[in-house]
């Protein structure tokens, strides 16, 4: 169904076998830096328009790889998916980011919730499929969903929050009934997850961008525990290929050698992380992705140039794989598309002097 991997350098270094040079994509790689990206967003009238139309996603996420040598095509979507598919009301307000109509804040609300039905996603799956054909066995292509803490956050709060004061007193005051939600958004997630594989995705990664607001303890309780629900229950193999999982948990660099014991295949770091004293902690259990600080985009040709360095020295030995360098965070709209060349273009060279 689909036309050969031309280029299986992602793949190879998240299962630590041998490659030739670092592997790079960029998290949020697809995105308002690029100016053809605003351009199908202004045909697409909205930005659920183009998330939820198969067509202009595979456009938007086909775009950064037309522009760049990436090793890693990435699913053009939204973590809030789910959640929209669920009943909550998602709304995209300008200037004020998601919002959800029907927030989740008491014990009807949460009786109510239940595992979408995946029929409500499929224009996400048809995406999946249409971008794997598109990309002609360019590079592989990753699949993602949030975790069951971050989507839970936006569920409970109801929009994007600062403080996390409603649903931290929901952790506090009523930690069942958290874990109501928790235990569903796990189920909801690993099936969307699934079937974004089963459409053609070659690996997928879990985003916990609100995992590190949590307290030590907290962590492993309400988002750990249940990332590693979802990772059990994750298709690992399909048509004969192994699906690489990776997990990304936003300043959770001090719990790497618990998220590596939760059977991912790659942990996601930071930039406040070091990535020598990580692959220390968790020796071969895991691959690593990261790390460089997004804002270093935004300084001159010779800094994004040392930094790429630095954090590719600060790895250590790359014959063996085990590294994709990647941003700490998503890219800023802001960062000049140049910029983005420079460092994909310096990974590559620098870590390919290394190989020899």
């Amino acid at each position: 169904m689909f036309a050969p991997l031309k280029n299986d350098t992602f793949l190879r270094s998240l299962q630590r076998q041998k490659v030739d040079y670092t592997p790079v994509w960029l998290m949020r790689q697809a995105g308002r830096y690029l100016a053809e990206y605003n351009a199908t967003r202004a045909k697409a009238g909205s930005f659920l328009g183009l998330a939820k139309n198969p067509e202009f996603a595979c456009e938007v996420t086909l775009q950064p790889i037309d522009r760049y040598p990436l090793d890693a095509a990435i699913l053009f979507s939204d973590i809030l998916m789910i959640p929209d598919a669920m009943g909550l009301g998602l709304e995209f307000v300008a200037g004020e980011g998601p919002q959800f109509a029907h927030p989740l804040r008491s014990e009807a609300d949460v009786a109510k919730l239940a595992v979408p039905d995946m029929n409500k996603l499929r224009f996400v799956f048809d995406a999946v499929t249409l971008i794997r054909k598109e990309l002609n066995g360019r590079v592989p292509l990753i699949g993602f969903a949030g975790s069951p803490w971050t989507i839970s956050c936006y569920m409970v709060e109801g929009q994007g929050s600062k403080e996390y004061r409603t649903i931290k007193t929901m952790l506090y005051s009523q930690p069942d009934l958290l874990k109501q939600i928790l235990s569903v958004a796990a189920q909801s997630t690993a099936l969307y997850l699934n079937e974004q594989i089963k459409a053609g995705a070659q690996a997928v990664m879990i985003f916990d961008s609100w995992g590190g607001v949590l307290a030590d303890g907290k962590y492993q309780e309400f988002s750990l525990h249940y990332i590693k629900q979802v990772v059990d229950s994750l298709i690992r193999t399909h048509n004969g290929e192994r699906i690489p999982a990776i997990v990304f948990t936003k300043g959770g660099g001090l719990w790497v050698e618990e998220i590596a014991d939760i059977g991912c295949d790659a942990v996601g770091l930071d930039w406040t992380m070091s990535l020598g004293k990580a692959r220390r902690l968790t020796g071969d259990k895991v691959a690593l992705q990261g790390n460089i600080d997004p804002m270093a985009l935004f300084g001159s040709s010779e800094a994004i140039r040392a930094e790429v360095r630095r954090v590719i020295d600060d790895f250590g030995p790359v014959g063996t794989g085990g590294h994709v360098f990647n941003l700490g965070h998503g890219i800023s709209q802001f960062t000049n598309p140049d910029h983005v060349a420079i460092l994909i273009d310096e990974v590559h060279n620098y870590s390919k002097a290394m190989h020899r």
